[in-house]
């Protein structure tokens, strides 16, 4: 952001300091040139050598505490920390000395004076010295020594009001160099306003609650569908020290607006209602029920005031959908459904209905498909990021962060120096107390910016800070509590605030987007599989006479596919995208036909049973059972047709055997296919073949014909013996009976009938 860039000016000092100046100027330059020709030694186990630290370098000093951070009259400054000696040689003769000034007018002098390093003879200041200072006798190599200096604030030799340049300095000898000189400087700030400003900056700091997806779309078969967790490791960041825990704590006594996924919320919820955990290709109980309630208490009672802004559920990646995701079928839509459950969901949670109308890119950078997409689901407010929209440099100042970019739509644009001012590892003291009292500084020198109103700042910090940057932020904000030149002020006013009429309303081009942000995107694939996933939910559902058990879980787990949480993480971001699909077709394998052997039909007309299953623990409908044959001349079904129909509800756990009506025509094989369709003629699990042989006259029935041709035969031979044997009698004349009429009836039946079988024989398998 431009700047005028004024001149250095150096605060009143005593006469003494002028000396020392004076004697520093005349000595330093050619002690430091004999500092930079002393030859160093290797380092041990090094190869390629490294050099040792030398000259104003050769001692590290960490400034691990400087309270008050922001003095006023009266104070005394105490200025804390340690000395570590990096050299090879022994430090006698140390003395740590304070050093203040010169007063730094404005934010590019801030930025270059934290770029130094070293200490350079006429461009830092004198040592306040005097009985301000620790003396160390000796310091060997490798070893590190505590340190305090406390110096009443009117010792400092502050002049007017503003930003200055605060060292701290260790000088000392050594073995090659027995003289007093500079070895090793850190240089810090100190803010210096005496009284509240008649203007005051108004500061909007954002204090987001976010992390990673830790649900499954798996959930328990009661009726309160236990939510079922892939890991337990939300709970370590719930429980007292936990990350989440840390920003509820911290961020219940800071004037903050809170920005909310709401997925966490749904998410830690579900663990208070009781939860389930993955183990292997099991589950077991969730032991972290009563961390849940205890933190979930904790916010709502933090949130009171209302100060709240929902993200999208699951914080989808608004600049993946917006570069590999918007022309994949669907994918808008789901960050439509994302942005109405938001309101819903904090609302039933904390009880305290948040504003939906804030879209948050990553780190703040935008261009007009990001824009396009982050306003398609209803929210009319983008919160960028200054060093996406960069001003002119002719402007002087740091604008109000409202700016119209059109279309009704309103750039919130955080201040990039003061949103990355915790970046970084915080763990160590000095660490943070540097980032404390840069971010302070830079909060005064935009205060005195030459501009005749009041500017609105918003600062959007990192969105999962660790517990040590949460505290680093916490302690800055805390620095400003007395109101001296800043004031808090929420994100939805800071959005309707004025804006300023020189500010840059131009949303930069696609090329200008980072680099390095787009390589972090999720895959246009990931967008496809998403895709594939809710195209097999939409079948899926149609048929379930309890849809909702299924919508709302696997709805939700789409939209944690496309969770901003992803970035750096591919290989787990695959891995859940194809656990949530997994997962969906093992629920849509548990409606299918079961396999059927070979069909042998005896007869002209029978029926022909197709099992379904239904392993699922709620009803299927909705569905229609289709057998085909694929040779209607040999073997219709119904109505003398090659397809036949019947409709499909089973309760849940059971299996439907459905009959259909066959007729046969011609004796050998035929080929029968069976498949599931929903209602609206898609085709829902895999088909089904088997085959049916016809055969009229069963090896059986061909025996029983066998067996009486054989027995008609025996009774002719009988029939004609007997008759031969009644001839004879009666041409001898011993038998005197009349002859046997031709008209009398036999004295066995005719042969069986030969007709077909009735319809209803059974068919064997």
């Amino acid at each position: 952001m431009a700047e005028a860039a004024d001149n250095q000016g150096i605060g009143p000092s005593p006469a003494r300091r002028w000396l020392r100046r004076t004697t520093s100027l005349i000595f330093g330059a050619p002690l430091v040139a004999a500092l930079l020709i002393t030859p160093t030694a290797p380092a041990a186990h090094a190869a390629p050598v490294a050099k040792a630290p030398s000259g104003s370098e050769t001692v590290k000093v960490s400034l691990d505490t400087i309270a008050p951070s922001a003095p006023v009259k009266g104070d005394t400054l105490t200025v804390a920390g340690t000395v570590t000696n990096r050299g090879k040689a022994t430090v006698t003769d140390a003395t740590v000395d304070l050093r203040v000034g010169p007063r730094l007018t404005g934010r590019t002098m801030i930025d270059a004076a934290a770029k130094r390093s070293g200490y350079v003879p006429g461009g830092d200041p004198a040592p306040v010295g005097g009985t301000y200072t620790v003396k160390l006798p000796k310091l060997r190599s490798g070893i590190s020594q505590d340190f305090t200096l406390s110096v009443p604030v009117s010792k400092l030799g502050l002049g007017d009001d503003g930003v200055y340049q605060l060292g701290v300095s260790l000088s000392g000898q050594t073995s090659k160099a027995r003289y007093d000189h500079v070895l090793g400087i850190q240089r810090t700030f100190l803010p210096w306003q005496e009284e509240e400003r008649d203007a005051r900056t108004k500061i909007t700091y954002l204090w987001p609650l976010i992390a990673p997806a830790h649900v499954t779309a798996e959930t328990g078969a009661d009726d309160e569908q236990t939510a079922v967790f892939a890991d337990d490791d939300l709970a370590g960041e719930l429980a007292p020290g936990g990350r989440l825990e840390q920003m509820v704590s911290l961020g219940s006594q800071l004037p903050v607006t809170w920005v909310i996924d709401p997925d966490l919320l749904a998410s830690v919820d579900a663990m208070a209602r009781g939860y389930r955990v993955k183990s292997g290709d099991t589950t077991v109980a969730g032991q972290n029920q009563a961390v849940a309630k205890k933190w979930l208490a904790s916010l709502e009672a933090a949130v009171s005031d209302g100060k709240v802004v929902a993200l999208p559920f699951a914080d989808p990646d608004l600049a993946a959908i917006a570069h590999r995701g918007k022309n994949v079928s669907g994918t808008l839509g789901h960050l439509q459904t994302a942005t109405e459950a938001a309101g819903s969901t904090v609302q039933t949670v904390l009880h305290v209905t948040p504003s939906t109308d804030f879209a948050w890119p990553v780190d703040g950078a935008i261009d007009p498909a990001i824009v396009d997409v982050a306003t398609s689901a209803g929210a009319h407010k983008v919160i960028a990021r200054s060093d996406s929209l960069e001003e002119s440099d002719n402007l002087s100042y740091t604008p109000t962060a409202a700016r119209p970019i059109g279309g009704g739509t309103t750039a919130v644009v955080s201040d990039a120096r003061l949103s990355t001012a915790f970046q970084g590892d915080m763990s160590r003291a000095g660490s943070s107390t540097l980032a404390v009292q840069k971010f302070l500084a830079h909060t005064l020198a935009l205060t005195e910016q030459d501009t005749d109103s009041e500017r609105s700042i918003v600062v959007a910090p990192q969105r999962m800070p660790t517990v040590a940057q949460a505290h680093s932020m916490a302690s800055a904000l805390h620095a400003l509590d007395d109101g001296r030149w800043t004031q808090p002020l929420g994100l939805v006013d800071a959005a309707e605030a004025k804006p300023d009429a020189d500010a840059t309303t131009s949303v930069p081009g696609s090329s200008h987007y980072p680099k390095k942000l787009r390589s972090q995107e999720l895959p246009t694939q990931a967008f496809q599989d998403i895709k594939s996933t809710q195209v097999s939910l939409n079948k899926f559902q149609v048929i379930l006479t309890l849809p909702e058990r299924v919508v709302t879980p696997f709805g939700n787990a789409v939209n944690r596919s496309m969770s901003t949480s992803w970035r750096g993480r591919p290989l787990e971001a695959q891995q859940y995208r194809d656990s949530v699909r997994s997962y969906l077709q093992g629920l849509i394998n548990e409606v299918q036909l079961i396999s059927k052997s070979d069909v042998t039909l005896s007869g002209r007309s029978a029926t022909i049973p197709v099992t379904v299953q239904n392993r699922l623990l709620q009803g299927v409908d909705n569905l229609v059972l289709r057998l085909k044959s694929d040779n209607a001349t040999r073997l219709k079904l119904n109505d003398g047709g090659a397809v036949a129909e019947q409709p499909i509800r089973i309760a849940g756990g059971h299996s439907q055997s459905v009959k259909f009506d066959a007729a046969a025509n011609i004796n050998g094989q035929v080929q029968m296919t069976a498949q599931l369709y929903t209602e609206d003629g898609t085709p829902y699990g895999e088909e089904m073949t088997f085959t049916v042989k016809v055969s009229e006259l069963t090896p059986t029935v061909l025996l029983v014909i066998a067996g009486g041709l054989l027995l008609l035969v025996l009774a002719g031979i009988r029939m004609y013996t007997q008759r031969k044997r009644a001839g004879a009698v009666g041409t001898d004349g011993d038998d005197g009976d009349e002859p046997e009429h031709p008209s009398d009836p036999a004295p066995d039946t005719g042969p069986e009938s030969r007709e077909a079988s009735d319809s209803g024989e059974k068919v064997e398998r």
